[in-house]
């Protein structure tokens, strides 16, 4: 199925209030999920359909868009300001990417599955969205752009990877704690955590919602 502009921005609103339904509180989250037409982040047309709807789908290598209830729900734990560095691990189909660079992050993304990512970064340069991209295991983060005031995971793995809490920012006058969200446990059973650093060695970690995500790979 095509899409028209004016059907997908409907379709759109439509997501956006079901997400309010939801749970889904923070003006700038919603407004960002009104905003990217999450249709081009899915290879060809024939579940461009499915869109809208709140469900994840497939687009290739073993992958899936996540649903949108959990980009929205991750990227609200997030509490974004605009101009904060983040750091996405799984780039995916670039829709999580491109709601944090909608919200004014900058936002630096790595991708372990390169076919993926050469199919990802011309929609996001298409839509005018400013991410750097790279190919790479995510595990490890981006040493050479850290430290980071958010991280944000979407890949499931059954611990804490050491690097990217040690790539969170330490805390700093004026600003809010680092934190990094990460789904952890084993396969089909993550649970969400928000890792917050208070202090040079001192993190919290607050759980939330069970999540299902992809596999989260160490190279």
């Amino acid at each position: 199925m095509i899409l028209t502009d004016r059907q997908a921005a409907a379709r759109r609103r439509e997501l956006v209030d079901l997400l309010r339904d939801k749970g889904i509180e923070d003006p700038a989250v919603l407004e960002a999920v009104g905003a990217v037409p999450r249709h081009r982040f899915i290879p060809g047309t024939g579940l461009h359909g499915q869109a809208y709807h709140d469900l994840a789908l497939p687009i290739g290598e073993g992958q899936t868009i996540s649903q949108p209830f959990t980009v929205a729900r991750m990227t609200e734990l997030l509490g974004l300001r605009r101009g904060e560095r983040v750091l996405e691990v799984g780039t995916g189909s670039g829709y999580q990417a491109a709601i944090l660079a909608t919200m004014g992050a900058r936002v630096f993304s790595v991708e372990r599955h390169e076919p993926l990512l050469r199919r990802t970064k011309p929609v996001l340069e298409k839509l005018g969205l400013s991410v750097r991209t790279r190919a790479g295991d995510g595990t490890f983060g981006w040493p050479g752009y850290a430290p980071f005031d958010a991280i944000v995971v979407t890949a499931g793995g059954p611990t804490i990877p050491d690097e990217l809490r040690s790539q969170l920012r330490e805390p700093a006058e004026g600003k809010p704690d680092a934190r990094m969200l990460i789904p952890v446990g084993p396969a089909k059973e993550h649970v969400l955590h928000r890792i917050t650093r208070t202090g040079p060695d001192a993190f919290t970690d607050e759980t939330f919602n069970d999540v299902t995500f992809v596999p989260l790979v160490r190279d």
